[in-house]
């Protein structure tokens, strides 16, 4: 049974997640500060957290930051009751998987936490057969969710694996951002195409020697991204 942490402050909604995720099947733990958020989060390892980001002690954006910074990959699922674009786009850019406005429907949230975990799960049916992509430099195991770069082992986020999987996939070919946008996130996100941005900037932190002049991920302007693969 796949186990979800629960943060909220609000003991109403915390209680109103608890009660919908159990009827869908999934095992709770919650939290109602950002310090316990941790504790939790290092010493269960939870298969995903929903994250309130207005928390006593240490608020979830700080929460989801140590956490990443620790090299943590659980996914998360940010809640806000605040709807302007700066918490979303900065939920994302510090390492969220996905993003939530209160007020929300309990259905809408179990909606994402499955569409989130089934992105992020490992699928191995054949596993004496492991699809791999190879490109340049890079070697990328689907079902492993690893990334070698030169023969090292990147870190990425789920959704930037995937993000960075699509486009290898599809090399030396331009993709919109509206196309990223429906292609990896698999529903619309309200049109935000700056979420795409927001992800691309981070794959080129992590692959590229100069994010200025990349030479993996292209800029298409006026369209959106290519990857580009190198001859070696």
């Amino acid at each position: 049974m796949q186990r979800i942490l629960i943060v909220e402050d609000e003991q109403p909604i915390r209680k109103l997640l608890e009660y919908n995720l159990k009827l869908s099947g999934y095992e709770t733990i919650s939290a109602a500060d950002g310090e316990a958020a941790i504790e939790l989060a290092l010493s269960e390892q939870p298969d995903l957290i929903v994250l309130d980001i207005m928390l006593p002690k240490l608020d979830g954006i700080e929460v989801c930051k140590m956490l990443r910074s620790g090299g943590s990959n659980i996914p998360i699922i940010m809640l806000t009751a605040k709807g302007d674009e700066f918490d979303k786009v900065h939920g994302l850019e510090i390492g969220a998987d996905d993003y939530m406005t209160k007020p929300f429907s309990p259905r809408e949230v179990v909606a994402r936490i499955k569409a989130v975990l089934r992105r992020s799960k490992t699928k191995v049916e054949h596993p004496e057969v492991e699809e791999t992509l190879l490109s340049g430099p890079f070697k990328v195991y689907l079902e492993r969710y690893e990334v070698y770069l030169h023969g090292e082992k990147l870190d990425f986020t789920p959704k930037e694996f995937e993000l960075l999987a699509y486009l290898i996939q599809n090399k030396n070919r331009v993709l919109s951002r509206d196309l990223l946008l429906s292609a990896v996130w698999n529903y619309d996100f309200a049109g935000d195409t700056r979420i795409v941005d927001v992800h691309v900037s981070h794959l080129r932190e992590k692959v590229e020697k100069d994010t200025r002049n990349p030479q993996f991920i292209k800029t298409v302007r006026g369209i959106g991204y290519k990857f580009e693969e190198l001859d070696l």
